[in-house]
C-alpha cells in the first residue's frame, strides 16, 4: 500500500464501488469516448429515465498539456449548462493540486464558481474548497492522516452567508492491499461502517450498515463482484429489505461494452415495481 492516504472522500470508496459500481436500474445509458491523434478526449453521455422518460445528455471534451500539468475540459448538458474546468497538478509544489471550476446556464443566468485545492504527501492528504455564491461563500476543509494502514480523517464545511457550520465529519479506518474497514460520523447523527475483502483477483465482496440517529433500525447490504474472465463480469447486491440487485457485464468486442442490471423487490414479487437497466459502452 502506498504511503499517501486517500483524500476524505475517498474513504470507504472500494466498498462504495462494489454497491454502486455497474448498476443503472431504471435507466437507458449510452456512454461514447473517442480520443483524437492529438490527444484531445470527447465524451458524449445519453440516458433515459424508464419511468419519466425523461432523457438526459452530455457532451465534455478535455486535452491535457502534459508538459504543464494542466488539464482542460469543458461540458455542456441537455439541461443547457456550461462548465468549464481547469486543474493544475504537480507545478507550484509537488503533490499540490489546484481546480477551477466554474458553471454558466444561459437560460437561467445562474453561475457558479468553485476553486478546489488538494495536497498529498506522505502520510497526509488534506482538501480546501470554496464555492462562491452570491450570499457568500461555502467553505470546506479535510484532512486525513495514515500510518501503517491506519487512515484517520475529518471534514467540515462552513457557510458564510449563515455563519453557520454545515458539515462536521469524521472517519477512522484501516487499509491493506487486500483488505480495508471503515467507519464514519457524520454530523453526529449519522453512523456508517463497511468491511472491504479482495479474497482474490477474481472475487471483491462489501458489507456495509448505515444507522441515523433518531432511528431504531439500522440498514445493512452486502454485495459481491466476480470476474468470470477478462471479458465479463457479475454483480450482485441485497439489503435488510429484501431488495437484490444484480448486474451482468459482457466485453463485446474491443471498445464496446454492454451491462445489463435488475433491481428486485423479493417481498413482492408478484406486484411489480422492479426496474431494469440497460448500460452500453463504447471507446475508440
Amino acid at each position: 500500500m502506498t504511503k499517501i492516504p486517500p483524500k476524505y472522500d475517498d474513504l470507504g470508496k472500494e466498498s462504495r464501488d462494489v454497491f454502486g459500481k455497474g448498476y443503472g436500474f431504471g435507466f437507458v445509458k449510452l456512454d461514447l469516448k473517442t480520443k483524437t491523434k492529438k490527444g484531445v478526449e470527447f465524451k458524449t453521455n445519453g440516458s433515459s429515465n424508464n419511468e419519466t422518460g425523461k432523457v438526459f445528455g452530455s457532451l465534455e471534451t478535455k486535452y491535457k498539456f502534459d508538459d504543464y500539468g494542466i488539464t482542460l475540459s469543458e461540458k455542456w448538458t441537455t439541461d443547457n449548462v456550461l462548465s468549464s474546468d481547469i486543474v493544475v497538478e504537480d507545478q507550484i509544489a509537488k503533490g499540490l493540486k489546484l481546480e477551477f471550476d466554474t458553471t454558466f446556464a444561459p437560460n437561467t443566468g445562474k453561475k457558479s464558481a468553485k476553486i478546489k485545492s488538494a495536497y498529498k504527501s506522505d502520510y497526509v492528504h488534506g482538501t480546501a474548497d470554496v464555492d462562491f455564491d452570491f450570499a457568500g461563500p461555502t467553505v470546506q476543509a479535510s484532512g486525513v492522516v495514515g500510518y501503517e494502514g491506519w487512515v484517520a480523517g475529518y471534514q467540515a464545511a462552513y457557510d458564510t452567508s449563515k455563519s453557520k457550520l454545515i458539515a462536521n465529519n469524521f472517519s477512522l479506518g484501516y487499509r491493506s492491499s487486500d483488505f480495508q474497514i471503515h467507519s464514519s460520523v457524520h454530523d453526529a447523527s449519522k453512523f456508517m461502517g463497511s468491511i472491504y475483502h479482495q479474497i482474490n483477483k477474481n472475487l471483491e465482496v462489501a458489507a456495509q450498515l448505515n444507522w441515523n440517529t433518531g432511528s431504531s433500525n439500522t440498514s445493512f447490504q452486502a454485495g459481491c463482484k466476480y470476474d468470470v474472465d477478462k471479458d465479463s463480469c457479475i454483480r450482485a447486491k441485497v439489503n435488510n429489505s429484501s431488495h437484490l440487485g444484480l448486474a451482468y457485464t459482457q466485453k463485446m468486442r474491443d471498445g464496446i461494452k454492454a451491462t445489463l442490471s435488475s433491481h428486485i423487490d423479493t417481498k413482492n414479487l408478484n406486484s411489480g415495481g422492479h426496474k431494469l437497466g440497460l448500460w452500453l459502452e463504447m471507446e475508440a
